[in-house]
């Protein structure tokens, strides 16, 4: 599969996977964001009680609100993306739900002092999202590489973790020389499951 094949792949992959998201009820994406919350929270891994990274979903992504708020109200220091006009993340430390503003697409951010694209060099554990996950740790996001750009800058001992549904952990997904793999993948029926560098080798599913 050449480089342009690989593309056209992954746009129907996409579209295919939006799709089946827009389908999910609200119970369910209820009972897939406690589950995540509670996974999150409760695991051994990653070291969740020092400094997080991670995204506040919006629409039909697997829901993180639960668990910011969790990790927020635990004591944690929580940093959430800011997008920047040339598609690289920001972060700003999350302070409060009521601490959040409108941005585009309908994303809500954080309000305060940036840290700049180099602050996941600092962080325990990053949670990013995914449309797709493979059984390789290669992540499927939306398209605009943000996140490809921004697991760059953390350390290589710093796990990623993606959520998805049960559905969209695959057995294999298209790739490109930029796509980066995540560390772990949970999702609300499997669970956790590890396949990265940055876990001892006991933890790897």
């Amino acid at each position: 599969m050449d480089e342009s094949e690989r593309r056209g792949a992954k746009k129907r992959l996409r579209e295919s996977l939006l799709a089946r998201r827009r389908a999910l009820g609200a119970e369910e994406r209820a009972r897939a964001g406690a589950v995540f919350r509670d996974t999150l929270m409760g695991a051994p891994w990653p070291p969740m009680d020092g400094t997080v990274a991670c995204y506040y979903s919006v629409g039909t992504e697997p829901d993180t609100r639960g668990l910011v708020t969790a990790l927020w109200e635990r004591g944690t220091h929580v940093l959430l993306p800011v997008f920047l006009p040339d598609g690289d993340l920001d972060w700003v430390t999350f302070d409060g739900p009521d601490r959040l503003a409108p941005a585009g697409h309908g994303l809500l951010e954080p309000r305060g002092r940036r840290h700049g694209p180099q602050a996941l060099e600092r962080v325990d554990v990053v949670v990013c999202p995914a449309l797709a996950v493979d059984r390789r740790g290669m992540r499927l996001g939306r398209g605009a590489g943000c996140y490809d750009r921004a697991l760059r800058h953390k350390r290589p001992h710093t796990p990623a973790v993606a959520l998805v549904y049960d559905e969209e952990f695959v057995d294999s997904l298209p790739t490109e020389p930029h796509d980066r793999p995540v560390d772990a993948v949970v999702t609300p029926g499997g669970g956790p499951r590890m396949f990265g560098p940055t876990l001892r080798p006991d933890e790897r599913g």
